[in-house]
């Protein structure tokens, strides 16, 4: 008891990772840490390695200058040394060797003033003789003047002198003094004359208080050979010329020159003394400083002098920034490697973990994906079995004879029941959108009757609300498209129930155009249009006027684009014979559905296609719905490799705009199995020819768009009496034009009956006649949104025809107004191969349903056209049933069923199927016989289900069944799925 339990297996395995965890994440930080020391040195000796190759570059730069001012001042130190050589041998030419001498004084001075341009950097230049103390006093007296030092004191006694006895003129203060009385001066004279070359002093201030030095070359008096000894050559010595030399300007001149000089610091100095070197050039900065500076031995032809020239940069070099820049960069772009790769180790590590997690959750998920598809099919299932039987049993009540009361209560049911069945198919195709389920067919259809259809299904509302409900398609549109006429019908139905919704007067308007012809009409003009108030920014400038526009009701639309005059330029190439513009197979259609009602506000026009959103709460409560129907026609469009946008402008109206592209078919390509969805119109119309009243242009052309669909020639006019004059023959242009025909139909807009129609029609006609009109008078028919029976009763007509149009409602009327009979041909064509009556009559069809409410609806409708119905409640009795040979034509089979679903019913008939196929062949019998049993003993097998999420069309082919109707049963789509196995091609 008192012991404790050891820890479990999980606890031990989960303790022994975290202490690996601590130990990884501690040999992680190391490595890192090693990492970043590692990247540390490493810059630090790419910096250094930078730097010290710049430093160097900038040395090399250094030694290049440095080396070539020293040339060039050597050069021109030696050219000015070559100047005084052979201003030396024109002395002892023209002094020593003429006799008498051709020079003196002033000879010299007025020579060397004008041949001192070749020697601008010498001060002056100066001779002094050579005299013997033994020839003194006889030199001093054919001079004149005698011998003085330096100080201009009488010379002392000494072996020999060296005074001045010519000079140039800036220098003539030197005349008779003797150079061998300095000592410094004694010695370069005595060396000048011992070794026969130029000779220099140390440097010192000269009068242009610029650094300088004496040039001495010994003058001889006769040649001698380069090796002569010293003896000879100081036996030869005549006198020495001297010259004072402005090193500071040779160097200024040198530097200006060449490039760079703001660069470099140059200093020249003497530096025969190592231990104390003399400044010629510079300021005071001891040799070798600062670093780096470079160091050229100077060469000016004085062995026993040594001049350097030390160079320096002014600055000290700058650092490169590349020095800088590059490391750093190098630096974290391996920090960011490193970070990376300990970014993808962690990620690897977190990985591992999470996939071991997202495969739970992947399990959970498709778990959860599987129950909301069964989820979806089991609410369709379960939710559209009672809503069969409720609206089976509606639609036979509503067959028998029941009180007008009664009746008003059974519509009023099966209109609910039918919404509730809409909505319960928009959520079900939103579904279908999400898992990517939807597909669409490819079926050719009659867009134009798809068109009418949509009209029809609206009628009574926009009859109720008083708004003009029309339909305008161009006659460029093909009159057979390959598509999917429900999925294109549930588009339009979408959006016109939306307009039909909001709208309370005014119109509503769809147009369908090609894109190309489409595009012709915006073309002059093009509008910033987006989603939106197409270029209006606020609520106050997209409120409409109460100015009539040119639109099919007079109230203005909220797309510009939609205007009367783009309307007739589309009008005016439909009548041309421009081609369509492409020789492909595709067709794009431009439909745009325009309403005068309430619009979208500003706020609420971003979130119109966003799934079960609406403007805002006020909405769903006045109008109902649940803002799914945009967001769900957006995918359709898109699957139809379409755009879907819109213009809206509260208290304007909105105009939706979608393209979608289908293919073009041609009538005679439609098989047989598909010619039910073609709804071919009267040809009795042909040749007829009509007058319409009508003030507005938009809706006359839509008026007439209906009239020549029947075949009927339409002119219109926009009064009553422009009517009648043109009856009377007052506007024989006109006439012309109808080809002198007097119009058979007279339709007249309500808006058009004027003030003077009070007096009846017939009188005016008969007012005619006694004019000598013998024209046969036309029907007048009235156009309105009213009951006919009331409006007939106001106005003095032969007919009403209660808007909105549409092909079949104007064909009535004007059958019965111009008093054709059309019984016989309706009963005919009820009875016939192209009605539900004629494809299920005598037929005999077996029903397979568990639920028996289902099976009363599926009888009850089916009895109703003639057919022969057997009902059964499971798959085992249907089997049972359809043992070959059997009689029946067609089977009905319910999916979802106890014992044995009709998935598996199906699989077991086809089995009995092969079988009698297999013993068929093996009976001695000729082959066409065999291929008559077979193609008898295939019973085509519809699946009839609630659940149209999973009894798609390729699941149903699948095991065997040959298609699929959904509960609850519609006409038109029995007669659909039944065409192609009961019609005359599957008989014959």
């Amino acid at each position: 008891m008192g012991a404790e339990e050891p820890p479990s297996a999980a606890a031990a395995a989960a303790a022994a990772e975290d202490e690996a965890g601590k130990r990884t994440g501690w040999r992680v930080k190391a490595a890192v840490a090693l990492y970043v020391l590692a990247l540390s040195a490493f810059w630090l000796g790419l910096h250094w390695d930078f730097r010290y190759k710049a430093l160097s570059k900038a040395e090399e730069g250094l030694v290049c200058m440095c080396e070539e001012r020293a040339r060039m001042l050597q050069d021109q130190f030696a050219v000015s040394v070559n100047h005084v050589h052979a201003l030396a041998i024109l002395v002892a030419t023209f002094n020593y060797e003429k006799q008498p001498p051709a020079l003196d004084q002033d000879t010299f001075a007025d020579y060397t003033a004008r041949t001192s341009f070749e020697r601008p950097l010498l001060s002056g230049v100066a001779y002094a003789q050579r005299v013997k103390h033994a020839d003194r006093e006889a030199f001093e007296r054919q001079q004149g003047w005698i011998i003085r030092t330096m100080k201009h004191e009488p010379s002392p006694e000494q072996d020999e002198y060296a005074p001045v006895i010519y000079s140039q003129e800036t220098i003539s203060y030197i005349e008779g003094l003797d150079m061998m009385s300095g000592e410094e001066d004694r010695e370069n004279i005595l060396r000048s004359r011992e070794t026969g070359k130029a000779v220099l002093t140390r440097p010192f201030r000269l009068m242009s208080n610029h650094l300088g030095v004496v040039l001495t070359f010994p003058v001889y008096l006769v040649d001698l050979p380069p090796h002569a000894k010293e003896e000879d050559r100081v036996a030869a010595t005549a006198g020495y010329l001297g010259g004072a030399f402005d090193v500071e300007s040779l160097v200024e001149n040198l530097l200006r020159q060449l490039a760079g000089n703001q660069e470099l610091v140059v200093n020249v100095y003497d530096v025969t003394n190592h231990s104390d070197p003399l400044v010629m050039y510079g300021s005071e900065v001891p040799l070798g400083a600062p670093s780096p500076s470079h160091i050229c031995v100077l060469d000016f032809g004085d062995p026993f002098r040594k001049h350097h020239m030390i160079c320096r940069y002014r600055n000290k070099p700058y650092v490169p920034w590349n020095a800088i820049t590059t490391p750093s960069g190098l630096f974290v772009i391996f920090m960011l490697i490193g970070y990376i790769i300990y970014a993808a180790w962690a990620r690897y590590d977190s990985v591992k973990e999470d996939y071991r997690k997202m495969e739970a959750l992947k399990k959970r998920a498709e778990a959860a994906d599987v129950a909301k598809s069964q989820f979806l099919a089991t609410v369709s299932h379960e939710i559209r079995t009672p809503m069969n039987g409720v609206l089976g049993m509606l639609d036979m009540l509503l067959d028998t004879e029941l009180k007008t009361t009664q009746r008003d209560f059974a519509q009023t049911a099966q209109v609910c029941g039918k919404a509730l069945i809409s909505l319960i198919n928009e959520v079900l195709d939103r579904a279908k959108i999400e898992a990517n389920k939807l597909e669409l067919e490819s079926v050719p259809f009659d867009l134009r009757s798809i068109l009418d259809d949509v009209v029809s299904l609206f009628s009574s509302k926009s009859r109720e609300k008083k708004i003009e409900l029309a339909v305008y398609v161009s006659e460029r549109v093909p009159e057979i498209l390959l598509g999917d006429p429900g999925r294109f019908r549930q588009i339009i139905t979408n959006l016109v129930g939306n307009s039909i919704k909001f709208t309370e007067r005014g119109h509503i308007f769809v147009q369908v155009h090609l894109a190309d012809h489409s595009n012709l009409a915006t073309e002059a003009k093009v509008e910033p249009v987006v989603n939106g108030t197409n270029g209006h920014n606020d609520e106050t400038t997209a409120i409409s006027s109460s100015v009539s526009h040119n639109t099919l009701s007079g109230f203005e639309a909220a797309d510009s684009r939609n205007s009367w005059e783009n309307f007739k330029f589309l009008l005016s190439h439909e009548t041309s014979q421009v081609p369509y513009g492409t020789d492909s197979d595709n067709v794009t259609l431009v439909v745009s559905v325009e309403d005068t009602g309430i619009g979208i506000p500003l706020h609420a026009q971003c979130r119109v296609f966003a799934p079960f959103m609406q403007a805002d709460s006020s909405t769903s409560r006045n109008y109902g719905g649940t803002g799914i129907g945009l967001s769900i026609s957006q995918c359709l469009v898109e699957l139809m490799r379409g755009q879907i946008n819109f213009v809206s402008r509260p208290q304007v109206g909105s105009t939706f705009t979608f393209t979608a592209v289908l293919k073009r078919c041609e009538r005679n390509a439609v098989s047989v199995s598909k010619s039910a969805l073609l709804h071919p119109l009267p040809s009795s119309f042909k040749g007829l020819s009509s007058l319409l009243v009508d003030k507005r242009p938009v809706r006359a052309t839509v008026t007439k768009y209906h009239l020549q669909r029947l075949g009927i020639a339409c002119k219109s006019v926009a009064t009553v009496e422009l009517a009648l004059g043109v009856l009377s023959g007052r506007y024989g242009t006109l006439l012309n034009s109808m080809h002198r025909k007097q119009p058979s139909l007279l339709l007249i807009e309500s808006d058009s009956w004027g003030l003077k129609m009070d007096i009846p029609l017939r009188t005016r006609f008969l007012e005619m006649k006694q004019n000598g009109c013998e024209s046969v008078f036309p029907q007048v028919i009235l156009l309105a949104l009213e009951e006919s029976d009331k409006m007939k009763a106001k106005y003095a007509v032969d007919y009403v025809i209660t808007k909105p149009l549409k092909a079949s409602t104007l064909a009535a009327c004007i059958f019965q107004a111009l008093g054709i009979s059309i019984t016989q041909a309706n009963k005919e064509k009820h009875h016939g191969s192209d009605s539900l009556y004629g494809l299920l009559l005598e037929k005999n069809i077996l029903v397979v349903d568990d639920n028996k409410v289902n099976l009363r609806v599926a009888a009850g409708t089916l009895k109703k056209y003639g057919a022969k119905v057997k009902c059964v409640e499971s798959g085992k009795d249907a089997l049972e049933l359809l043992q070959v040979p059997h009689e029946f034509d067609l089977c009905l089979m319910d999916i979802q069923m106890p014992e044995m679903d009709g998935f598996e019913a199906t699989r077991h008939i086809r089995a009995i199927e092969a079988k009698a196929h297999e013993q068929a062949d093996d009976a001695d019998s000729s082959e066409a016989d065999s291929m008559a049993r077979k193609a008898k003993w295939h019973l085509p097998v519809l699946a009839m289900t609630a659940d149209v999420i999973q009894a798609t069309h390729e699941e149903c082919t699948k095991h065997g069944m040959d298609g699929y109707v959904s509960k609850p049963f519609e006409e038109k789509q029995l007669f659909q799925a039944m065409k192609k196995f009961l019609g005359p091609s599957t008989s014959s």
